[in-house]
């Protein structure tokens, strides 16, 4: 998290025209200025902007705030994305905080990918290579696209530049084993990723000299959780408010040459299928989605997961899949981008292509498989809403060769959240919902706490223990803003030793209405429970 007092001294040194007139052009109109505004379509300028006040009004549509308010609006950021904005804007150093230690952002890999940049300058074989690819210059300085050379050459630059191997292991850009730190990124064409804030977080990288890896990914850090980004989508964001689509593909060239083509609203997940880890960042702008995936077996399966995960989730669009070995970059490179216009414009919708996969893989012509091939499509179609149950009724009956009247779908089945008023209803939500958008911490806790210490949800748990992830109600959960995440993991220790104190208080006075153990075992567990209780009020989490 971001230190309170960090943003505080970020704020005294902001200047809200400085900040507005970055991003629209402002006219001085006495002791102000004044603009079209940029959050609504208007011809005489009603956006006005106070020095004196260091805040902004719109007398049309009636959007106001400060600085960060209007960065968070413009740019379409959370609070913290927007406030990571201005610090890069302002070249102000924020302070971020782990548990009781505060640490300065470090320049770490922006350095490094200025270090890749000028590196591939000096590179014939791989200016050559994505020449040959169709990728223009102007592409490669948009996306800041680098070499990485040799490990000894990354080594000696980061520590002629100061840097350390603890911070560049603690940021992916090295490997350590055993003593031995290495780079990550070796003799590799490299492609920086950004967070939404336009922050560089980690690389891809793309191997030239028969690495047996083709592509590789910074590893999992403070900074860098694949399943959480999508490549390009700082560069894609204004584009997919803008049209209100999004282009979803599975490679950084893809992305690269759609961009060059004109669909300047691509992105690409990180070489992993779409999680519900990445939804909260789809929903933004409500976009119509287009998964445009090879036609291969694992770009099939890829679109049917997503398919099924978008679906559930109530987002609208839909599948394109490219048949012959053809990728997007491959009909761009050809010329064909009109082709694509109309693939993207005419996508197979999400519930459509989940329906014709599934009854793809069995045999209609068998009663029996075809009985199978009932019940899959049915448990599927009970993810959905129920107006898009009755809906898919009707296209799944023909494509069956049966009556719709015979495809039943009870409504009951499909499982929603209740949410009581219940404090240790809402805490058990919170705690599982922290544990979705931090799965490292998983295995951590499971020492801890038990799926039966939950009294509402323990089924939840359960499927989170079991990395079911697609689990309705944990898609469901993921879509609840009603419930909050604890903000950091000495946050979650605080509040699981007060549910766990609470847990055990219980049990203690349970245990004295337990007919069946002998005194003595009875006394030896109200030992137990009280040694934990006791561990717990000085602040230890103690074992199960």
């Amino acid at each position: 998290m971001i230190a309170q007092d960090s943003i505080e001294a970020l704020k005294t040194r902001l200047d809200i025209v400085d900040t507005i007139s970055g991003f629209i052009e402002l006219k001085k109109a006495g002791a102000n200025f004044k603009a079209p505004c940029p959050f609504h379509d208007e011809n005489s300028p009603s956006f006005v902007v106070s020095p004196s006040k260091q805040i902004y009004h719109c007398f049309g549509c009636g959007a106001g705030g400060d600085s960060i308010k209007f960065v968070m609006e413009y740019e379409k950021l959370s609070y913290p994305e927007a406030i990571e904005k201005l610090a890069q804007l302002s070249n102000f150093s924020l302070t971020y905080t782990q548990g009781k230690n505060n640490t300065p952002k470090s320049n770490l890999l922006e350095k490094v990918n200025d270090f890749f940049v000028s590196t591939l300058e000096k590179r014939p074989n791989a200016l050559a290579y994505l020449k040959d690819r169709g990728i223009f210059p102007s592409s490669i300085e948009k996306f800041k696209i680098g070499y990485a050379p040799s490990s000894n050459e990354n080594i000696q630059f980061l520590k002629s530049n100061m840097f350390t191997s603890k911070e560049a292991v603690d940021l992916g850009v090295l490997g350590a084993d055993n003593g031995r730190v290495f780079a990550r990124f070796i003799e590799r064409i490299t492609f920086p990723i950004f967070s939404s804030s336009n922050s560089i977080v980690g690389f891809g990288g793309r191997t030239i000299s028969g690495h047996q890896a083709k592509y590789v990914n910074s590893p999992q850090t403070v900074l860098f959780n694949k399943s959480k980004l999508l490549y390009a989508y700082s560069q894609a964001r204004k584009s997919i408010y803008t049209n209100k689509s999004i282009i979803i593909t599975e490679g950084y060239l893809d992305v690269i040459m759609l961009h060059q083509a004109g669909f300047d609203n691509a992105v690409a997940t990180l070489g992993t299928a779409l999680t519900p880890e990445h939804l909260p960042l789809l929903r933004r702008g409500e976009p119509k989605i287009i998964m445009a995936y090879d036609g291969d077996s694992a770009g099939v399966n890829a679109a049917l997961k997503a398919s099924k995960l978008l679906s559930s989730g109530s987002f609208d669009g839909g599948v394109v899949i490219f048949e012959g070995g053809m990728d997007p970059a491959d009909m761009v490179n050809n010329g064909k981008a009109h082709e694509l216009k109309e693939m993207f414009n005419n996508p197979k919708p999400f519930v459509e292509f989940v329906l014709d996969q599934i009854l793809s893989s069995y045999n209609l012509q068998d009663p029996k498989q075809k009985e199978q091939a009932m019940g899959e499509s049915t448990f599927y179609l009970k993810s959905l809403t129920p107006l898009m149950q009755e809906e898919y009724k009707r296209y799944l009956a023909p494509h069956l060769g049966v009556s719709a009247n015979l495809i039943k779908i009870k409504q009951e089945s499909k499982q929603t959240l209740q949410v009581t008023n219940s404090h240790q209803d809402v805490w058990e939500l919170s705690f599982i919902k922290t544990l979705l958008q931090q799965k490292g911490l998983v295995d951590e806790l499971m020492d801890y706490i038990h799926p039966s210490f939950l009294k509402f949800h323990s089924f939840e748990f359960n499927e989170l223990l079991n990395q079911n992830f697609e689990s309705p109600k944990l898609v469901e959960l993921e879509f609840m803003d009603e419930i909050g995440v604890f903000e950091d993991d000495d946050a979650l220790k605080k509040e699981l030793i007060v549910f766990l104190k609470k847990h055990y208080t219980s049990e203690l006075k349970l245990i004295n209405f337990i007919k069946d153990i002998s005194f003595e075992h009875k006394a030896y567990k109200i030992r137990g429970i009280r040694d934990k209780i006791s561990r717990l009020n000085r602040g230890e989490l103690v074992a199960i």
